[in-house]
């Protein structure tokens, strides 16, 4: 919440590319957790994306087109005019993406976006999110407590203690791209890596 600019640190500074955040910067956009209550529910799935749009002052059948791509991208052509409540909790999460993108973001934070969903759209989603990354390669903050995810998906992890939160471990993780959820997690590394996280977490549990 402090990177995005939506609460003040409680002490230091939160800076990004050297510019100081005190409020919400255009060039960051936050997906929340509870998806259900971020979409507009009295627009359609392209009346959401758009919005993404229409704030940055692209009305126009350009912007519409846009909105229409991002809306493949995440999955849901075919779904343009249906509601965020004729959807299921996965599809909404996916319409919250698509709009975050619209707003051409340097980085998308993401607090637990899939925490929400049940386990199989959980991995259908974590997909999304990389192919998403491989075509837009936008820089992408992800906060989650699912260690297999934070693996799966990352290029490097940093694990934070409980409060008051410091980091324990940077880890880079050097596993192969393209990802896939069957090979992926029973490659020995991620096995390695996975296990190492876990001591860390257990070892400031014990204390």
């Amino acid at each position: 919440m402090c990177i995005a600019g939506l609460i003040p640190p409680s002490s230091g500074t939160v800076r990004v590319k050297g510019v100081e955040i005190n409020g919400p910067p255009q060039n960051l956009v936050l997906v929340f957790q509870e998806y259900n209550r971020s979409l507009f529910a009295w627009r359609s799935v392209l009346g959401n994306v758009l919005f993404g749009l229409e704030v940055r002052g692209k009305i126009s059948r350009e912007a519409e087109e846009k909105a229409c791509h991002l809306i493949g991208l995440v999955g849901l052509e075919g779904f343009e005019r249906h509601y965020p409540w004729e959807l299921s909790g996965g599809m909404q999460q996916r319409v919250a993406i698509a709009r975050a993108l619209a707003y051409e973001p340097e980085v998308l934070l993401m607090d637990e976006p899939f925490g929400s969903v049940d386990a199989l759209t959980r991995l259908e989603l974590e997909d999304t999110l990389l192919r998403l990354w491989k075509d837009l390669r936008t820089t992408i903050l992800f906060v989650t407590h699912d260690i297999e995810e934070a693996v799966y998906l990352s290029d490097r992890i940093y694990v934070l203690s409980r409060r008051p939160s410091r980091v324990l471990l940077r880890m880079d993780i050097h596993l192969d791209r393209p990802r896939n959820q069957l090979s992926t997690r029973s490659d020995p590394k991620f096995v390695e890596l996975r296990n190492e996280i876990y001591r860390q977490i257990s070892d400031e549990t014990i204390k």
